[in-house]
């Protein structure tokens, strides 16, 4: 007789041997390798099976452009983030942590988009009909084109995809959705692997745009295998914190538009709404106290100001460094860079690092303004409340140029500020005082 092959697949990325192991050597988790049964591994073999076709390859030259069509959300920050609009066709993966607003955001899309006579499917494998219905209440989604099914049979979900044409089809969430075709637990690699093609299958051959959410884990990666988010055609994620009625929308994959947009939502009693006006909701407009520093990131391509809080004090025991909105490592490279070139005694005193509004910086604009509040904190005197501080501290002690400086620099003149302090003069005259700090050791003349 033939001999047995097994084979073992980790539960937390998908990765496959033919022996056990305790340790996963792609992503370092332990005790997640289970044998997969003889249906799964024929499963697998047939997906791997190779056809010839007589498909030939052809120059690019002469390949035919195709305009690709969208949908309008309903929403400007979620057709910011898409690039457009919805993509017919496309298939759309929306991480984020629970309860920061995944559900509530596709319904309320759904619900503009059944007001506008499109019909949606929103499939719920978490919550029943009714759940979704209050919910849609407090939204004001609720249609008679707005179609809902709990289900969990990927089957079933197909045969009520066929019997009626949708617009639109949002799958919530793609864990808990199974296949009887493949003897294995809802959310397992396997599953969802599985699930994940055929919905793809189905969005491109029906030409239906599908909205599938995901659960994340604790590093905040969305579970299931890494090929989850290869296969889809756009990847969103849900970031803000859980005391702000802020939240930020990522786009981490898009096939169809640029990574670099953000959206901007708030969230109130009736739902999500767009973030209409972002200029004072992370500084304060009155005088600054010690310790306080302005500066302007861009969030895609939009300048938002921001305040950063600097706290020195006193350690009377080991040092502490703690930041809230600001890498920590890049912190301790600014603490050692003052203390090298300023001759600071910083080791001696405990420094924590705060972004008003719970808003994370994701660029090195904000190390000017990082340092100015640290200073201004040591010193114990207060900075202007007009004073902006743009730019990017490197290990030498250089104060670097950073990207869209015309465009931060129009933001500060809207808001009123009237100074600000950049490491090369700005190719145009913005109505602006511009200062000039090449090096942090200048940054000592506003203190």
């Amino acid at each position: 007789m033939a001999k047995k092959h097994k084979i073992f697949e980790c539960q937390h990325c998908g990765f496959q041997t033919p022996k056990w192991a305790g340790k996963c050597q792609s992503c370092n988790s332990w005790d997640s390798f289970i044998e997969l049964n003889s249906e799964q591994v024929e499963y697998i073999q047939k997906t791997k099976e190779v056809r010839l076709n007589e498909t030939k390859a052809i120059p690019i030259t002469e390949v035919t452009s195709i305009n690709v069509d969208r949908l309008d959300s309903g929403s400007k920050e979620l057709n910011l983030v898409l690039g457009g609009g919805i993509v017919l066709g496309s298939l759309t993966l929306i991480g984020g942590s629970p309860g920061i607003g995944k559900s509530t955001l596709l319904l309320k899309i759904a619900g503009n988009l059944a007001h506008k006579d499109l019909s949606v499917l929103y499939v719920s494998g978490e919550e029943s009909a009714s759940q979704i219905k209050l919910r849609g209440d407090r939204l004001d989604a609720n249609s008679d084109n707005l179609y809902l099914l709990s289900e969990i049979v990927l089957e079933n979900i197909e045969a009520e995809i066929e019997a009626k044409d949708y617009s639109l089809i949002i799958i919530d969430s793609i864990q808990t959705i199974y296949s009887g075709d493949i003897s294995s637990a809802p959310g397992s690699v396997t599953q969802v692997r599985a699930i994940t093609f055929e919905l793809m299958r189905i969005a491109k051959s029906k030409n239906i745009p599908i909205f599938i959410i995901g659960h994340i884990t604790k590093d905040g990666s969305i579970a299931g295998p890494r090929v989850l988010e290869h296969m889809v055609d756009t990847v969103l994620y849900f970031e803000g914190d859980s005391n702000s009625d802020l939240r930020l929308l990522r786009g981490f994959k898009n096939r169809f538009g640029s990574t670099n947009e953000v959206g901007l939502f708030e969230m109130d009693n009736y739902g999500f709404r767009d973030a209409t006006s972002m200029s004072d909701r992370f500084f304060n407009k009155g005088e600054l106290k010690p310790g306080s520093a302005l500066s302007v990131i861009m969030e895609g391509s939009r300048p938002i100001i921001i305040e950063v809080e600097a706290l020195v004090s006193s350690s009377y025991a080991h040092p502490k460094r703690s930041s809230t909105g600001f890498e920590s490592n890049r912190l301790n490279m600014l603490l050692a860079l003052l203390e090298k070139k300023l001759d600071l005694p910083l080791g001696t005193y405990d420094i924590f690092v705060n972004i008003v509004g719970g808003i994370k910086i994701t660029e090195p604009s904000a190390d000017l303004a990082i340092v100015a509040a640290i200073l201004s904190s040591f010193r114990d005197r207060a900075l202007s409340s007009k004073t902006l501080f743009i730019g990017e501290v490197s290990l030498t002690g250089e104060i670097k140029e950073v990207s869209n400086l015309l465009q931060r620099l129009k933001e500060a003149q809207t808001q009123g500020f009237t100074n600000v302090v950049v490491p090369t003069k700005p190719s145009e005259k913005m109505g602006l005082k511009v200062f000039v700090a090449d090096s942090v050791e200048k940054i000592i003349e506003w203190m």
